[in-house]
């Protein structure tokens, strides 16, 4: 809530400091009406103060105010007056039912039924032919279901894809092989509406269980791009998950659910003739090319972590030069981690791991610790002039084990084996007083891997593969820990005979909330993981990290 209330206050509410239930309001109004979007697994992106700028001006230009982006009187009155209930923006899914619908308004669909599209580049494993060959067969398995058409063009599109790596433009960075494989912006709202952009650095291919298929990613993003979001469906092309191939691309036709879904946006074919989609250039080979093999990663069942934060109110799970992510809603973003310096740009490429990670209370910046030197960013790119020593903080010390931030007082907590320091960030200073025994702390281990405080003031300490929790404001752990951190937080399979549990911290009953991840498994951990549930609606604009 501190971090929020900074990039809050950032955006000059009129009249002062807000009260915490404010800022809850004010956030809660942006999002109701669709111009702040709720975390979404598909994207799994954060807001920054941008973002949130973004979404004020956006609210400001459907109100005929001036789009300042700063939350003004005229804006807060604004907000105040009586209105319809119904979204400006988007419209959420309806509560579950039977079946999970996905509806949108006017201006989450297409407003014509012939659409174009543009293949801006391959992969470096397959031809353009090939690529656009897959691209629109992928967009004529929506057509055969719908009235829709697509058609390739030279000229500016509506549908754009592209296969880009890392940083490139849009705030949605890729991570290198494994973890996201793409994203998608969806119709109606702002210039990249209908954008489809792929992470370059995947092993592309199809029909085959080598690599990440081309095809299925492709149906998949085009759904949002139409105006689709997830379900929950066991056969949806529109689960979050990457489920492998789905074979002959020739062959595949949309399971019901998703015909139900697009066919609810853009109604049912036509009964008589229709034209046909331009035709592809070539016929495709039976199987795409047989990529290399995967550079390697570590288990994230079997791992101690090097390092843990709360970043934002996701949870960052770090071992090496590699990460996880568990979303506010506890759920894991992918079940392959993400690379380190595909994310945060600014690192050192040959750094072997970090010790530590926190977010700061006074400016939201994020303090990456490794050895004797810290680095700080604003975001995913680091500040001028880092790194710096540790030495900046008081700390005589050779490194840190974990650093936090108590929600409790939001003061940040250095742990060097069995003693402890407490940092003032507004200050600048460490507080009187420290270090002072690890053991004051109770119930937990010494030398402890690292720490977080989570969104509702409950603490967690690591160490190897178990962790503890304290509850509130207490500084003894709570009966029943230590627990496993790969049962609990990293959606691992059980290992021996099931023992009943509470509801584990890293996750709920109903399994992932992740997207457009490639996360194909063993069936044991497919098992454990159970059906994804429907994630939460939301455009992509204006989500940034």
């Amino acid at each position: 809530m501190l971090a929020l209330w900074v990039l809050w206050a950032s955006l000059g509410l009129a009249g002062g400091n807000p009260s915490a239930r404010d800022i809850s309001k004010g956030v809660d109004w942006l999002t109701r009406y669709g111009y702040l979007p709720p975390p979404d697994p598909f994207s799994a992106r954060q807001q920054t103060l941008e973002g949130l700028r973004e979404a004020v001006k956006a609210m400001q230009r459907v109100a005929g105010l001036p789009e300042t982006g700063e939350l003004d009187d005229a804006t807060v009155r604004m907000m105040n007056k009586p209105r319809c209930s119904l979204p400006d923006i988007i419209m959420r899914p309806e509560g579950r039912s039977r079946r999970n619908k996905r509806y949108a308004l006017s201006g989450s669909v297409w407003d014509k039924k012939l659409l174009t599209w543009r293949l801006e580049n391959s992969p470096n494993t397959m031809s353009q032919d090939v690529s656009r060959t897959l691209i629109g067969t992928a967009l004529a398995v929506w057509s055969k279901e719908t009235q829709l058409q697509f058609r390739e063009t030279r000229e500016q599109p509506d549908i754009r894809v592209e296969f880009v790596t890392g940083s490139h433009g849009d705030g949605y960075p890729f991570d290198g092989q494994g973890g996201t494989l793409g994203h998608a912006f969806f119709p109606g709202v702002g210039e990249r509406a209908g954008e489809t952009h792929m992470d370059a650095d995947e092993s592309w291919s199809y029909n085959t269980e080598e690599g990440t298929d081309l095809f299925a990613v492709a149906v998949h993003e085009f759904g949002h791009s139409l105006g689709l979001y997830h379900s929950s469906s066991e056969n949806s092309i529109m689960k979050p998950y990457y489920q492998g191939t789905v074979g002959d691309p020739s062959r595949y036709r949309l399971p019901p659910d998703d015909v139900d879904g697009i066919q609810t946006l853009y109604g049912q074919p036509d009964s008589g003739h229709r034209p046909p989609v331009t035709p592809t250039r070539r016929a495709l080979p039976p199987r795409g090319p047989s990529p290399g093999p995967r550079l390697p990663f570590p288990d994230r069942c079997s791992t101690n972590f090097d390092a843990i934060a709360n970043i934002r109110g996701e949870a960052f799970f770090f071992k090496n030069r590699y990460f996880w992510r568990v979303q506010s809603s506890r759920q894991l973003v992918s079940l392959n981690p993400a690379h380190l310096n595909r994310f945060w740009l600014g690192l050192p490429p040959d750094l072997p791991k970090l010790d530590a990670v926190y977010e700061r209370t006074n400016d939201s910046k994020i303090v990456f610790i490794s050895g004797t030197s810290y680095w700080v960013f604003k975001d995913t790119l680091v500040e001028p002039g880092y790194p710096r020593p540790l030495a900046d903080f008081g700390l005589n010390t050779d490194g840190v084990d974990a650093a936090f931030v108590w929600k409790h007082n939001g003061k940040t907590y250095f742990f060097r084996k069995n003693l402890f320091w407490r940092f003032d960030e507004k200050r600048g200073q460490m507080d009187s007083g420290y270090p002072k025994d690890s053991s004051l702390w109770q119930g937990v281990p010494p030398n402890i891997d690292d720490i977080i405080s989570w969104e509702n003031g409950d603490t967690y300490f690591f160490k190897g593969t178990q962790y503890w929790k304290f509850q509130g404001g207490n500084v003894e752990a709570d009966p029943g820990y230590p627990r496993s951190t790969a049962l609990n937080w990293m959606y691992c399979p059980l290992e021996g005979p099931a023992v009943p549990t509470d509801a584990p911290e890293g996750r709920d009953q109903r399994g992932c909330s992740c997207t457009c991840t490639d996360g194909r498994n063993s069936a044991s951990e497919i098992g454990i993981l159970g059906a994804a549930w429907l994630a939460f609606a939301s455009h992509l604009l204006r989500f940034l990290f």
